[in-house]
């Protein structure tokens, strides 16, 4: 009886993003073998041409919603899934692109494209969750692949996926690295940063970028105090959050608060 169980159906999406997220998918190597054994990539363009039409046990969507189009669409495969996964910084808060956010976005396609009537665009880049219900946010610029199969893992066997709500500040503490602002007076956000990229800037002795966006309960406030103790002024105090996560509620309403 259990040889003849279908297997569930995965579909992995796309929307304004580099395809970061999915690739680190696809590099996961052997654990994708047990990945692609488990279930049926019934939507992947990423990887296969192939396509199941119908409905999805599990969608993985990357990327934000930055046209018309496109939100239309995110509605249209959140009633085709079950579950939906969103992955990565786009996906989750935006990107990089929610840079728009805080811009004229007619004012930039004027100068940008020949004709700026053939542009079909949105005046914000806004996450996932934004426009429809989500079962979870897997943040990260790049995502983590072992965080990934971790949470895929998770929702095929229904229980809760165990990711970390701590901070990169514990991710320094568990490999031994001596805090580079502390010991260097190096700028850093571990202190407010998710963890999951394994604290790998602060171990070259650079200070945290945020990739992973802000962590469940983070003080940039606080924070701010100590970037500013060591010479960054309110400019630079707006500019170091706003990059991969600016539109993360903890990390906009931060860097609105230096643009004052």
């Amino acid at each position: 009886m259990a040889a003849n169980r279908k297997k569930p159906r995965l579909g992995v999406w796309k929307f304004a993003s580099c395809d970061g997220c999915q690739l680190t998918l696809l590099d996961c190597e052997d654990d994708l073998l047990a990945v692609a054994g488990a279930v049926d990539i019934a939507y992947f363009p990423e990887a296969t041409r192939a396509e199941i039409s119908g409905r999805y046990d599990l969608s993985l969507v990357e990327g934000s919603i930055t046209t018309p189009h496109d939100a239309e669409r995110i509605h249209a495969i959140r009633r085709r899934s079950r579950k939906l996964i969103t992955i990565g910084a786009c996906a989750t808060a935006g990107g990089i692109q929610a840079l728009r956010n805080f811009a004229d976005v007619q004012a930039y396609t004027s100068v940008v494209y020949a004709r700026p009537d053939y542009i079909e665009t949105l005046a914000t880049s806004t996450a996932i969750a934004d426009h429809v219900p989500v079962d979870f946010e897997l943040r990260g610029c790049p995502i983590s692949g072992r965080q990934l199969i971790e949470v895929i893992a998770a929702f095929l066997v229904g229980r809760r996926p165990v990711t970390p709500a701590h901070s990169v500040c514990v991710e320094c503490k568990l490999r031994g690295t001596v805090c580079v602002m502390v010991a260097h007076g190096t700028p850093c956000l571990g202190p407010v940063t998710h963890a999951g990229c394994g604290a790998i800037c602060p171990a070259y002795n650079r200070g945290c970028y945020g990739c992973y966006g802000p962590m469940e309960s983070p003080n940039p406030v606080s924070l701010s105090h100590g970037l500013a103790a060591l010479g960054m002024d309110a400019r630079a105090l707006q500019r170091v959050y706003r990059t991969f996560n600016a539109n993360a509620p903890a990390f906009r309403d931060e860097s609105a608060r230096h643009g004052k």
